[in-house]
């Protein structure tokens, strides 16, 4: 998963987040009869903290929000029902499993007996009492592309794009890192101006100097302002911006970087399977932020009054590291899935994506077992603002090999939406396709745990793809006679109506919204409930 066009994003690699408020239509369907409300859906004011803090949880009639009506959900059809516990396979960076807001809401092994150094349950893992790290101490990665470039030039078309990408994306790094220095000067000119570490906008309105490096800097961190949102915070996310840009130049795209010596696993042989450890944060917790996020959107406490609030109230989240600072390795993958589906998970979620999958094949086969045994595979689309239907656009992993027949029943991948239903309620980093894009959820500024207690608003269909699986979750958990297959399908069929049109990818150009993914919805826990209930009694 590299940070590039990773599937999660910083406020500020998104710059701008588009988004307006508009007069439009939106046809809520329910099982019970298919409604098309006139709906003028206006925010008629500012979002609040406590709204934005939560608003994936909203709902589109009652707050003007495009949220997945989860609240509703809990107030009008949960409460009073006690509903079966699920165990979700967080298939990513690692997880801080002692965060104070996932406090009981990790799986533990209930066939292994903690520290004893042997392998109770017999399954290969020695101790792995909260899941399994198949990454060991790796934290940095090649890309995908970057490995294919480096064992030459062997005369496939795969070469020949892969080599294609990587000077197209070296040389942007290389502006970048230009970019990025040129930012942090910025930075620092204005906290010198202000003579405070951190500041905000308004702050910047007291900055009188008549110094032209001043006035520039002043002008240019007042359009950054305007750009990312109020949730921007100069210090925090141009750190995160300088760590990306050089961790591509240095590790990611950097062809004499070999971050797998440090595993001692061959990549190449899928027999190998006994590698990793049972660390499932891995050698440095602040480097589980992702899969710690991605778990906290799914499960973390609700109604304690930290954080935010999980989609989903009896849910074990079953860690599987096997997501590196760069582009993740297909043996992994697929020993991951393997490993979350034996260990008893219904959900696994996958926020992590790629251009090149050399081995894709052992992948497929792994979520043709993941289908055999009844597991539903949540996917985020991918972050390049790309169609995913076009040849040289793919993201791995799919479902479809020959990019039109899907193999399997059990995979949904997930695009992006943010809070402002219009023709911009398609975040514009989102990938989208008619073909191999299901549904959307939200997936812009969501606010969940990080490492060492701690919370941060990220961006990305990284956070779509775990607001669709908390969903999918509570389907398993209060209806769990119901297959994977009928889940995936319940989250499609039951979803709220994007607008007739939206504006689709980086250049946000305005097509049917069919042209948006196989529904032209989004994902509606409220609806997904009612659907539940009724195919429940077939």
């Amino acid at each position: 998963m590299n940070h590039t066009k990773s599937n999660c994003l910083s406020a500020f690699a998104l710059l701008v987040l588009a988004g307006f408020s508009a007069t439009t239509q939106a046809q809520v369907s329910t099982p019970k009869t298919a409604i098309t409300a006139p709906l003028a859906i206006i925010k008629k004011a500012p979002v609040t903290e406590n709204e934005l803090k939560r608003w994936s949880h909203l709902d589109l009639i009652k707050d003007s929000i495009p949220g997945m009506s989860v609240d509703k959900a809990y107030a009008e059809l949960l409460q009073g029902k006690t509903g079966k516990k699920v165990i979700v396979g967080v298939v990513d960076s690692g997880v801080d499993i002692e965060h104070e807001d996932l406090q009981g809401v990790i799986w533990t092994n209930p066939k292994e007996i903690p520290g004893n150094g042997i392998d109770d349950d017999k399954n290969g893992y020695i101790d792995d009492i909260h899941g399994w790290n198949f990454l060991g101490d790796v934290v940095d990665e090649n890309l995908e592309m970057t490995r294919i470039v480096k064992k030459g030039d062997d005369g496939s078309e795969q070469y020949k794009q892969a080599l294609a990408q990587y000077t197209e994306k070296y040389n942007k790094a290389l502006k970048d890192k230009e970019q990025v220095d040129f930012l942090l000067d910025v930075h620092k000119t204005i906290q010198t101006a202000l003579n405070k570490k951190e500041y905000k906008s308004e702050d910047l309105n007291t900055i009188t100097s008549t110094d032209p490096k001043v006035a520039r800097s002043k002008m240019v961190m007042t359009q950054i302002f305007t750009n990312a949102g109020p949730t921007f915070n100069p210090e925090t996310e141009l750190e995160d911006y300088r760590e990306h840009v050089y961790n591509e130049l240095n590790f990611n795209l950097n062809k004499d970087f070999d971050g797998r010596k440090v595993l001692g696993d061959n990549a190449e042989d899928i027999k190998s399977t006994k590698y990793g450890n049972n660390i499932v944060f891995g050698p440095d917790k602040e480097k589980a932020l992702h899969g710690t996020h991605v778990a906290g959107i799914i499960a973390q406490v609700r109604g304690n009054n930290l954080g935010g609030d999980g989609v989903a109230n009896n849910v074990e989240i079953l860690t599987v590291r096997a997501v590196p600072d760069g582009d993740e390795y297909d043996k992994d993958i697929a020993l991951a899935i393997r490993y979350a589906v034996d260990n008893g998970a219904k959900v696994i979620n996958g926020s992590f994506g790629k251009s090149f999958s050399p081995h894709k094949q052992w992948v497929y086969d792994a979520i043709k077992y993941a289908a055999k045994k009844d597991v539903l595979i949540v996917h985020a689309a991918g972050n390049d603002g790309y169609n995913i239907d076009e040849k040289q656009n793919i993201n791995y992993p799919n479902d479809s090999q020959d990019n039109v027949k899907e193999f399997a029943d059990n995979v949904i991948t997930i695009g992006a939406i943010n809070k402002v239903y219009g023709e911009a309620v398609i975040a514009d980093f989102s990938n989208f396709g008619k073909i191999n894009v299901d549904v959307f959820a939200p997936g812009e500024e969501i606010y969940a745990t990080i490492p060492n207690n701690k919370y941060k608003y990220l961006q990305g269909t990284s956070m779509a793809s775990p607001n669709a699986a908390g969903v999918a979750t509570l389907i398993r958990s209060y209806y769990p006679k119901l297959k994977a297959s009928q889940v995936k399908q319940i989250l499609m069929d039951s979803g709220v109506s994007l607008p007739a049109n939206v504006a689709l990818g980086e250049n946000n150009e305005v097509k049917p919204a069919s042209e948006s993914s196989k529904t032209a919805k989004m994902v509606n826990a409220y609806n997904a409930l009612l659907l539940a209930e009724k195919m429940s009694k077939k």
